[in-house]
């Protein structure tokens, strides 16, 4: 107890709650030391959150992301583009940061689960570590049967916490990003994926994720990044633009919005909606 007092957040009254929505807004800045840095004090703060770890997570995926370039509009204007995607590399001392984080939260939700099937918290936990790892697999190193088996765990850890738990919206970002990924695939792709108990529907994906950008908590920053590129794949750059300055005017800090309204503009005078 005297400890949490210490703390710089908790001698204000700070939740641990209030520092990841804290770390998460400084991840969408691009500010990663302070996102790093919040989440650090809630795992300090409550040794038995798994979302703490979850957080720092992120936070290190997304840093690689901005360091490789990869949450561009480029990178998911078609299919073509999608699946001519580079395989990229991590730093290896920055990947053992990010395994030894989702290892962490993994142990700490699952050892949640043991003691309560129904544990919301930790299946909430697992649903975001799986999707993360899907995100890795699919973005940064390209190893396309795993992020499909690492998607199909999210969306198993997701249904079952929306089965209990309607009210966590983020958890369709898991499920939504399952079904419009699969949903893209190729007919005969779709049916063996389906064989294996991953099933698509692309509508229905967009659907979830728009649901989830509305109203997401930790997670509607990213659906709405993932909309305005389905936005720019289907050449609705008014939309896109939309939801660009949206996420400009939420995260002033962090340029690859502006950079993609830019874009949005150039297209749209060059014949584009």
């Amino acid at each position: 107890m005297i400890a949490t007092l210490l703390l710089p957040g908790f001698a204000r009254g700070q939740s641990v709650e209030a520092m990841l929505d804290e770390s998460f807004h400084a991840m969408y800045n691009l500010q990663f030391d302070d996102a790093l840095n919040k989440a650090e004090k809630a795992k300090l703060a409550d040794k038995n959150d798994p979302m703490a770890w979850v957080t720092q997570a992120s936070a290190i995926l997304f840093r690689e992301f901005d360091r490789l370039h990869i949450l561009r509009s480029e990178t998911f204007a078609s299919d073509d583009a999608f699946d001519g995607r580079p395989a990229y590399k991590w730093k290896p001392d920055i990947r053992k940061q990010f395994d030894d984080a989702l290892s962490g939260g993994e142990k700490l939700a699952q050892e949640r689960l043991n003691r309560n099937k129904q544990d919301a918290s930790a299946l909430f936990a697992l649903a975001l570590i799986n999707g993360l790892r899907a995100d890795d697999a699919a973005l940064i190193t390209k190893r396309n049967l795993a992020a499909l088996s690492y998607t199909k765990s999210a969306t198993g850890y997701a249904d079952k916490l929306l089965a209990l738990a309607p009210d966590y919206y983020d958890a369709y970002v898991a499920t939504g990003m399952g079904k419009y990924i699969i949903g893209g695939k190729a007919a005969p792709v779709r049916w063996i994926l389906r064989i294996g108990g991953l099933k698509g529907d692309q509508e229905q994906g967009l659907k979830e994720l728009k649901l989830a950008s509305e109203r997401g908590k930790y997670l509607a920053p990213f659906a709405r990044i993932m909309l305005a590129f389905d936005d720019l794949r289907h050449k609705n750059m008014a939309e896109a633009r939309k939801k660009f300055e949206s996420l400009r005017d939420q995260f002033p800090r962090n340029p690859l919005f502006s950079q993609e309204i830019a874009k949005c503009n150039g297209a749209s005078l060059s014949g584009g909606e």
